[in-house]
């Protein structure tokens, strides 16, 4: 969206907040239900940060919901004091009780986590039902109205504006997480863990940020539940109503901002008519509603998954011509981010002794050894299933050694997890291409600056972290532009073709300003001339001083780039030396040569023939 449409949409928003209460006509029906989307969609908007965007589904946001309410509930009734030290105490312990429950839930995966988060929603149910103190099934009464100044929120028109101030908060601290360096740390859970690892990111930590962050938003709304109804009781913080906060994120766009606001809106519109209609169709008084939203999530995965709430975006795009969806522009004036000092020509980078990994009985890589130095391409290079790939993952962390030892600028690396050696400077691209699909090209290669700055939580959530993001895009876009694909900044990285992909990793992988570059098949689905332009790229990366560990089936590209090659086969060392050397090695032939890949042969017979 651009900035002159967003402003008009959201003017046109808060003109109607602000009217809504004060115009004559207004139902009061209408107000209370406009309370109760804003508490609902406060809940939303974390399972958008939690569930739509970090891939980790709860049922149980409406245990922190809970825990809000009856904290400023007992605090103002049986001691006594302000709602406002309630809602200190409300934030307190969801933060807290959220921090516990994620490091241990969220080391779960697949679909135990969505059953642990049940069982929390049903144990918190049962302890607010048979706690003395906590008034057991029947709750507590009489709860206090909020008071600013000595005025009295009492009544649901002036709650109202206190609900949907703290909702427009919540949405502008959302929308400033999700597009800051945590923020797209949080994106890449859902289907980048891995990938994140190898740039830096503890993924484990951003889980629990995004479980606290939705459930301090959930102690919030059961604050200002607790004061709007002034009673709370156990029936509102079941189950049903954890998959209801769930219904709403995921029918109005479970990775929308927006989208949280207007699936609440949606799904408790929805109730109240079904709770109107369906009885009065069907002659009974039996509750309906699940069956109805049950049955409308069922077609919404099915024929809009990604909610709809972008449907409309799409619709409004179509009607006014402009292109709604929201860019990340780039500042022009950002200083550069800090670089490494990079070693001397000639300088031993990496040495990998006798590296071994056995899986089970099979034995993918067999006692490999090799070292290369600064300003050097060396290739691996070995029919498929040589062990290429698996000897890169031995490398950066991601599989452990079974035996032998790397060595990374004189330190042992071999045991050191894979967000450890990127901050020791080696960057790497993937044989599969891992991108975030649904983000910017730009965004995806500003994932590779997230050890270069150090931007906080409470900075993103505040949006005081301008020019450590300013530096993070501006040097993304330099890479980008750097491998030719300056023109793609804003396009989303899943409509790239495969061989644009691939750059977009170089790109990415460069952004981490590495010593040691790890290319898995980058010229793998590029055309010829792509590929020459690839090459320009790698020998100046060369020249810089840049070391590079390419695995590559096109053997014409890689003789004509690399000043060394190690050739394996089986998960075996077979031959080393140069291009050379290598291309009229007898073992070697035999290797390419018995069935498995004539790429080297032909690239013999053309150097042969020239």
């Amino acid at each position: 969206m651009n900035n002159k449409m967003k402003r008009l949409f959201l003017a046109i928003f808060l003109v109607f907040l602000a009217v809504l209460p004060v115009f004559p006509a207004t139902p009061e029906f209408w107000i209370n239900q406009m309370n109760s989307i804003g508490i609902a969609s406060l809940v939303v908007l974390g399972l958008v940060v939690l569930t739509g965007v970090g891939g980790l589904t709860s049922f149980g946001q409406a245990a922190f919901v809970g825990i809000g309410a009856y904290a400023t509930a007992y605090l103002s009734t049986s001691a006594g004091y302000s709602p406002w030290l309630g809602l200190v105490l409300a934030i307190a312990l969801t933060f807290f009780v959220s921090y516990i429950l994620g490091q241990i839930t969220l080391r779960l995966s697949g679909h135990y986590l969505p059953l642990a988060t049940i069982a929390v929603c049903l144990v918190f149910y049962y302890l607010y039902g048979n706690m003395g103190f906590l008034g057991r099934h029947d709750g507590i009464p009489g709860i206090p109205p909020i008071e600013i100044f000595g005025f009295s929120l009492l009544k649901a028109k002036h709650v109202y504006y206190l609900i949907w101030v703290l909702v427009l908060f919540a949405v502008w601290t959302s929308k400033n997480l999700l597009d800051s360096r945590p923020g797209r740390a949080i994106r890449s859970l859902k289907s980048g863990a891995g990938m994140a690892e190898s740039f830096g990111v503890h993924t484990q930590y951003y889980k629990v940020v995004a479980f606290v962050y939705a459930g301090v938003l959930a102690g919030l709304a059961g604050w200002l539940y607790a004061h709007e109804q002034r009673a709370v009781s156990p029936s509102t913080f079941g189950i049903n109503y954890g998959i209801e906060y769930l219904f709403m994120a995921v029918i109005g766009g479970s990775a929308s901002i927006w989208g949280a606001v207007f699936g609440s809106a949606l799904i408790l519109t929805m109730k109240d008519k079904i709770q109107d209609i369906v009885p009065a169709l069907l002659n009974t008084t039996a509750n309906f509603e699940m069956v109805v939203f049950g049955i409308l999530m069922v077609l919404i995965l099915h024929h809009a998954r990604e909610g709809l709430w972008p449907i409309l975006v799409n619709f409004f795009s179509r009607i006014t011509g402009r292109q709604l969806a929201p860019v990340r522009e780039v500042p022009q004036a950002a200083s550069a981010l800090p670089q490494r000092a990079k070693p001397g020509h000639g300088q031993l980078i990496l040495e990998v002794n006798d590296i071994r990994k056995e899986f089970g009985g099979l034995v993918a890589v067999n006692d490999i050894s090799f070292s290369i130095k600064a300003g050097e391409i060396m290739g691996l290079i070995g029919p498929n299933g040589a062990g290429k790939s698996t000897s890169f993952n031995l490398i950066t962390g991601v599989h452990s050694l079974t035996s032998g030892s790397v060595r990374f600028m004189g330190q042992e690396i071999g045991s050191l997890s894979s967000r450890k050696i990127a901050a020791l400077g080696v960057g790497r691209t993937f044989q599969h291409v891992q991108l975030l699909p649904t983000m910017s090209v730009l965004e995806n290669v500003a994932l590779g600056t997230h050890l270069r700055t150090n931007t906080g939580i409470v900075q993103s959530l505040l949006h005081i972290e301008r020019d450590a993001e300013a530096q993070m895009l501006q040097e993304a876009k330099k890479q980008l532009e750097r491998v030719g694909l300056g023109d793609y900044i804003h396009e989303q990285a899943g409509n790239l073709s495969l061989g644009q992909q691939r750059i977009v990793e170089i790109a990415r992988a460069l952004a981490l300003d590495p010593t040691l570059l790890l290319l898995d098949e980058p010229a793998a689905g590029l055309r010829y001339k792509e590929k020459q332009e690839l090459a320009k790229v790698l020998s100046a990366l060369r020249d810089e001083g840049m070391s590079i560990l390419l695995v590559e089936h096109d053997m014409d590209f890689v003789m004509r780039l690399t000043n060394h090659l190690v050739v394996m086969d089986f998960g075996t060392k077979i031959a080393e030396g140069t291009p050379e050397q290598v291309q009229t090695n007898p073992v070697v032939l035999e290797a390419y040569l018995g069935g498995v890949d004539d790429d080297l042969s032909i690239s013999v017979q053309k150097d042969a023939t020239a």
